[in-house]
């Protein structure tokens, strides 16, 4: 429930009350006030103008009865959550309302109380502290809730007939106290504090842990033993995180504590990459049908970690829904309100509860308390009746003081009696109250400058003491220093507390580590991890998650429309690699690198080109070394008979020169198989482009010679004469020069080089080692060319297709120079859309293609004739006329 609307609506008459009772002066203590309207006074109908009437404390309405009190020459207000279930208001607003009792006695709060009374009569008794000063308190039953607590508050600032002066001055006891210990739950000590502050009435809290608190415009007065929820929080997201559990429900309630406490723990845990499965908020009454709706969806979740930031009272009912239903094998992780509450730790809850794990207060060991609490004892003394309530509840009886015959004698022994009451080996909570009324009466004894003996007839106000509060600076019997900071906040310190049970059975609470919120990162969580109990008596860590954190080699895909920790694993794709479980993106390999086929680590890129020991390679250099040989052979063929007809009838010199350039073209091949080298790049480019066009220049001059041959045998034709050998060498050399020129430039301007290409490393994982040509306009130059000469030798070759069949020297060109131009065409489109070492074995196969063309096409009838029918190797077989 939000505290602010009801506050907001009691506070004109909270500041009424407040204002006209701080009106007493007492000469003792001192309480001072500015005087206020008299209009307030009058409205409130019980002071007058005259003197005596500022002397009086006036009583404004009946009271609840004190939890208990004991005067003193300063009182002490304290608030305690005796019961933690309290009625709801009901107003008409046409009858005065009826007080209703609260119910469910906590022990557990009935002995912070009375740690708060062990440790003002330990101050009283102190010779060194506030000496000459008896200390008072005056202690009510908040119920642990917001209007409760309210109500509560109205005894502590109006008269008490019942209370024994011990002659004291009359408004001694009828004052408003000068500070108060309180409360145990953050939303009833923000309607609390918030009343307070603007009068500084200093209330120190040992229980509440709200960050809200920390808001000094909103509370001036308010300091606190405890830490606030911040650091706790900080701590849970550490400790959640550290187990690897990101996937896991809230439980809360509908009050301050809660709601600022889940919502801070959200935000925090999903910094860290954390997700919530579900948060369910417990009513401030639930019914059955909400706690059944609740416990079904925690029985439908996944997560196996639950966070809780509850107290005790308001957990027990979904407890005993989820023991009735055997629910086990849930992690708990308890906040500070709960992690020690021994309510919950009663056999039925075993099998849920076991291996809980939470943050707690340090615990220490009060000498004296335990004799003191089992010393008290009930009395029928007016302001005794919580005592006699929690006598009766502890031993199931009832006390009548007026019958002779009681139903128990009140004289019954607490020390064989197991409840949280009598268990102070490891005090928390209780050690808060201690600190709370020593840092109190420190500020007293400095404020009445209790130097040997107090001035304790010196006027103070309610400001001063909260001055010197917050000032406090002690070191307690413990060790520990005591002391506030501009917030009002003390050190953050905490034990991390494990549910284990002993060898009885019973649930004990185990320190298993700490955190100190104020010690650098990475060192305020400390754990003793072997020693951890885990939920149902295990020894292995629980597992909370929504999917299996993804292996090495893939990533987390989100589902739509669920939360981060809920994915699906998908693969890495080639060249990218995750090498960590749980990974949400691949990695991308660095330029040469390729992912393994695990995509688990990055190796280099296999290097990939047209090798001698391949397959394409190893055909590529057979059909290279055929046709050398085969270039040879021709070579020695027509070399054997060059003096016969075939031989000489078209310039032997010019044969041999084309069976040259053919071999240097087959020969030229062998440059573009093998790793890449630099001079390979320089010298494979140039030698084809030269080679070619040697050949082709060649064939161009045969072509000429064949077509002034045909026009010679025309009277009177000098053609043949005026294109001899010399002008046929001269027109090799200056169609060949230009090629040489072009190649000799590019090479010289903008060489190609080796380089490695990654392009295909997408698709394929390797790396092509290729020649990059940095000027590609100069390799089309060198091929275009190649094409003008082709051209032409076609061209004139067609023009001599009408020659005689008897000389066919035209028709092979013409075919050969077919089988060249188709070639070549053909490569184009597949030297360009070819991959990687494709390339460089289409360039190959078209300089094989075409130079097996003009071989075979041209020089193989040739040879054919010479070795199978050397009776047309004759003149007049050249001719078409044959001996008979």
């Amino acid at each position: 429930m939000d505290s602010a609307p009801f506050f907001m609506a009691l506070l004109p008459l909270l500041f009424l009350v407040f204002s006209d009772v701080f009106k007493c002066v007492n000469g003792r203590n001192g309480l001072h006030l500015e005087e206020e309207d008299e209009s307030i006074s009058k409205r409130l109908g019980g002071l007058g103008d005259d003197d005596s009437d500022l002397n009086q404390c006036v009583k404004l309405s009946d009271s609840e009865p004190l939890a208990l009190q004991s005067g003193g020459d300063v009182v002490i207000g304290g608030f305690f959550p005796l019961h933690f279930v309290a009625p709801e208001p009901q107003h008409n607003y046409q009858s005065k309302p009826q007080l209703t009792p609260c119910s469910g006695f906590d022990h557990r709060a009935f002995r912070w109380m009375m740690t708060m009374v062990f440790a003002v009569e330990e101050i009283n008794h102190n010779a060194s502290l506030l000496p000459g000063v008896k200390l008072g308190y005056r202690i009510l039953d908040s119920c642990d809730h917001v209007h409760t607590s309210l109500r509560a508050l109205f005894p502590l600032v109006k008269h008490f007939e019942d209370m024994p002066e011990d002659n004291m001055s009359p408004c001694l006891v009828d004052s408003p106290v000068p500070a108060v210990i309180g409360l145990a739950s953050s939303s009833p000590t923000r309607a609390v504090a918030q009343t307070l502050g603007p009068f500084n009435i200093p209330l120190v809290s040992y229980f509440a842990t709200c960050t809200c608190l920390t808001d000094k415009q909103m509370y001036p007065s308010f300091l606190r033993t405890v830490p606030n929820d911040l650091f706790q929080v900080r701590g849970l997201v550490q400790l959640v995180t550290f187990f690897g559990w990101l996937w896991v429900g809230t439980v809360g309630t509908m009050n301050d504590y809660s709601q600022y406490g889940i919502q801070a723990f959200s935000n925090q845990f999903k910094e860290r990459g954390g997700c919530l499965a579900f948060h369910l908020a417990i009513p401030k009454s639930p019914t059955e049908s909400e706690i059944r709706e609740m416990v079904d969806r925690l029985q439908s979740s996944t997560a196996q970690v639950v966070v809780v930031f509850a107290t005790e009272g308001q957990l027990v009912d979904l407890f005993v829904e989820l023991t009735k239903r055997n629910v086990t094998g849930i992690q708990w992780v308890a906040s500070e309100a709960w992690v020690t509450a021994t309510l919950l730790t009663s056999p039925q809850f075993h099998p849920l509860l076991e291996g809980t794990l939470g943050f707690s207060f340090p615990g220490v060991r009060i000498p004296g308390l335990k004799e003191f609490l089992l010393n008290v004892r009930p009395s029928p003394e007016p302001g005794m009746g919580f005592v006699n309530m929690f006598w009766e509840r502890l031993f199931d009886c009832r006390l009548d003081f007026e019958n002779d015959t009681p139903v128990c004698s009140g004289s019954e022994d607490l020390r064989y009696t197991d409840s949280s009451y009598t268990d102070v080996s490891q005090v928390r909570i209780s050690y808060n109250v201690y600190k709370a009324v020593y840092a109190i009466a420190h500020a007293l004894h400095t404020l009445m400058n209790c130097k040997g003996k107090c001035e304790k007839d010196k006027p103070f106000t309610s400001k001063q003491l909260l001055y010197h509060l917050k000032t406090v600076n002690f070191t307690d019997q413990f060790g520990e220093k005591v002391h506030f900071d501009s917030n009002g906040e003390p050190v953050p310190l905490y034990d991390i507390i494990n549910w284990q049970k002993d060898g009885n059975g019973e649930i004990r609470f185990v320190k298993v580590g700490s955190y100190d919120g104020s010690a650098p990162p990475g060192h305020q969580l400390q754990l003793e991890q072997s020693t951890i109990v885990w939920t149902k008596g295990q020894s292995q860590v629980p597992v909370s998650q929504c999917s299996v954190p993804c292996s090495p080699g893939s990533r987390q895909a989100r589902r739509p429309g669920e939360p981060r920790c809920c994915f699906d694993c998908l693969p890495c794709a080639d060249g990218e690699i995750s090498n960590q479980t749980g990974s949400t993106e691949c990695t991308k390999c660095p330029e040469y690198y390729w992912s393994d086929k695990d995509k688990v680590k990055c190796v280099a890129g296999v290097e990939e080109f047209l090798s001698f020991k391949e397959t394409m390679g190893i055909i590529l250099t057979t059909l290279t070394l055929l046709g050398v040989i085969l270039t040879t052979t021709i070579t020695a063929i027509f070399h054997r008979f060059r003096f016969t007809p075939i031989v000489k009838a078209n310039n032997s010199e010019i044969s041999f020169l084309l069976l040259l350039s053919l071999k240097l073209c087959f020969l030229c091949s062998l440059v573009f198989i093998g790793q890449p080298s630099e001079w390979k790049c320089r010298l494979r480019q140039a030698a084809f482009g030269i080679s070619f066009v040697l050949c082709l220049s060649c064939l161009l001059v045969k072509t000429i010679v064949v077509l002034l041959a045909f026009r010679a045998n025309a009277p009177g034709t000098r053609a043949l004469k005026l294109f001899g050998p010399s002008q046929q060498r001269t027109l090799i050399l200056c169609t060949t020069i230009p090629q040489v020129c072009l190649c000799a430039a590019w090479l010289l301007c903008t060489p190609p080089f080796p380089f490695r290409n990654p392009t295909y490393q997408a698709t394929t994982g390797k790396i092509v080692l290729e020649c990059k040509e940095p000027w590609p306009p100069g390799f089309y130059l060198v091929l275009g060319y190649i094409g003008l000469l082709a051209f032409l030798c076609l061209l004139l070759a067609y023009l001599g297709r009408k020659l005689p069949d008897t000389f066919n020297e035209a028709k092979l060109i013409t075919f050969s120079m077919l089988i060249f131009w188709a070639v070549w065409i053909s490569f184009i489109p597949a030297y360009v859309s070819s991959p990687g070492k494709f390339t460089v074995a289409v360039e190959v196969f078209a300089i094989l293609a075409s130079s097996f063309g003009l071989l075979l096409c041209i020089f193989v009838p040739k040879c054919y004739i010479i070795l199978l029918m050397p009776e047309k190797n004759i003149k007049k077989g050249m001719t078409g006329k044959y001996p008979r």
